[in-house]
């Protein structure tokens, strides 16, 4: 609020940079997405790691890391910043796009897609303090959910689970147990992830809600919106593509986990 526009380009080499960043490990989730729609750009992902989770802290605190950690990709020559995090997103995604120049591509979380989807009426959301409390979210109810039932479930501890990779952890269960239960109980049929983290524990959420309980995600929705976003040119440039990685937590530990959640080996440095 209040600061200049920032001005930074990226170098004409660097241009078919895309920069993603997460309050951690969640936003990879977002990124698999984006490397399907764009095959041939090189990503730059940024997990804020050592500020983890971002659900529980302020507004003005959300939105300085968002700041630094938007100049930081820029500098290494992103030419368009996915927010690939719904806190983030609630919290410093104005701002961001009041701050800088190039494309800034948020999350929200999908409650029109469910909306669309419940045959029962009910829509259960899990989500992060932050994003459940955040005036983003109550103008999504106000403008989507029209008759259907929107039932809100915060998981805090959810994203430091995934964020250790314990994706399949008896705590793990026990924590979305006891999250998705109230949810069944009003009689919920679709569940939104409400959180980039949240989409890594699918398989699990899945086993445990059962095959007639549909699961929302929008991951692939903010991929499109980024392609639609970026110049034609830099959407058909072709170089050697690539992933780079950066923490602000410990690089060995996000390395073990990144790479488990990527599907590969990946290196990660430290910011």
């Amino acid at each position: 609020m209040g600061r200049p526009a920032h001005n930074v380009r990226a170098e004409p080499s660097a241009a078919v940079a895309i920069g993603v960043f997460d309050s951690g490990v969640g936003g990879l989730s977002v990124l698999k997405h984006i490397r399907a729609r764009l095959p041939r750009q090189r990503l730059l992902y940024v997990a804020d790691s050592g500020h983890v989770p971002y659900g529980d802290k302020t507004i003005e605190y959300i939105r300085e890391r968002s700041r630094k950690l938007t100049e930081f990709l820029v500098e290494k020559g992103a030419a368009a910043v996915v927010v690939a995090c719904n806190t983030a997103t609630a919290a410093a995604a104005a701002t961001l796009r009041e701050q800088f120049t190039i494309p800034i591509v948020a999350m929200e979380p999908a409650v029109k897609p469910a909306v669309a989807a419940t045959r029962s009426g009910v829509v259960g959301v899990l989500a992060t303090v932050g994003t459940l409390e955040s005036a983003k979210f109550a103008a999504l109810l106000e403008q989507y959910a029209g008759d259907v039932e929107i039932v809100t479930q915060a998981c805090p501890g959810l994203v430091e689970q995934v964020e250790a990779g314990e994706l399949d952890s008896p705590a793990t269960r026990a924590l979305l147990v006891r999250y998705t239960e109230p949810l069944l109980t009003r009689g919920a049929d679709t569940l939104v992830l409400g959180c980039t983290h949240y989409p890594f524990l699918r398989p699990l959420l899945a086993e445990l809600v059962g095959p007639n309980v549909t699961l929302i995600d929008t991951g692939d929705a903010v991929a499109r919106q980024l392609v639609r976003r970026l110049p034609p040119e830099l959407v058909a440039a072709s170089v050697a593509p690539a992933e780079h990685f950066w923490t602000t937590g410990d690089a060995g530990a996000a390395q073990r986990i990144m790479s488990q959640l990527w599907g590969r080996l990946v290196a990660v440095a430290a910011v």
